[in-house]
């Protein structure tokens, strides 16, 4: 078995360099992998391409990267609570690819399972399908879409172990687990990392055979877009 520890962010983002395409898992702020964020952050690497839900918030998550102009394209579902995305979708600072959240998620899970390209009815008749492929299926039209392809893919999960197994935890599973092996190079974030044989084989979620790197993570945040709490009676 392989040995596929790292460190720390730092050195499990070795090899990310300007331009480069990345896939980050979470859903909002919602299993975002936070440290591997903030290293590249303090990488400053730039221009680089980033598929993932949505960007965060202002001051955190991919927030941060946008913030320091790191980021020179999203391709995202939605530009949900960040501000200054809007803000730079807006004023053509950013380039923004929308695609509809269901596409996003089976390209990622097509690239997973080396699938190039797929059909789907999703976007026909919108700006999505304009320049795409238009077949019929029953009486139905769909439009061609194509597998992503990227260097790096950053995941967030509740636990690992050494050789790259991984299980995720309630919604934080979001994301992360078709983008686990989508791209060259998968990095794991972990909260607890184990020694083999301690994970149960049937509550892995993604195989360490589709992970190259991973790491425990520290002092995880977790923070919530929108609390809202009931009023007391």
């Amino acid at each position: 078995m392989i040995d596929k520890r790292v460190k720390n962010a730092k050195e499990a983002i070795e090899g990310i360099k300007d331009g480069m395409t990345l896939m980050l898992g979470g859903f909002g702020l919602c299993g975002i992998p936070e440290n591997s964020i903030n290293a590249l952050v303090e990488s400053d690497v730039k221009d680089v391409t980033c598929i993932s839900n949505n960007a965060g918030v202002d001051d955190f998550g991919l927030g941060l990267l946008l913030q320091k102009r790191q980021i020179k394209k999203m391709i995202s579902s939605y530009v949900g609570e960040n501000a200054e995305f809007e803000r730079q979708m807006l004023s053509g600072e950013l380039e923004v690819e929308l695609t509809p959240q269901g596409t996003l998620a089976e390209k990622c899970r097509a690239a997973q399972a080396g699938i190039p390209a797929f059909y789907t009815p999703a976007g026909y008749g919108t700006e999505i399908a304009e320049g795409k492929e238009v077949k019929d299926f029953n009486g139905k039209p769909h439009i061609l879409e194509h597998a992503y392809k990227a260097d790096f893919s950053i995941v967030k999960a509740w636990k690992g172990d050494h050789v790259g197994n991984l299980i995720f935890k309630g919604s934080a599973r979001n994301f992360n687990h078709p983008m686990a092996g989508a791209a060259k190079i998968t990095i794991a974030e972990v909260e607890e990392l184990v020694e083999p044989g301690v994970l149960d084989p049937n509550e892995v979620h993604i195989p360490g055979i589709m992970v190259q790197r991973i790491f425990q993570g520290e002092k995880f945040e977790k923070r919530i877009e929108q609390r809202t709490v009931r009023k007391k009676d």
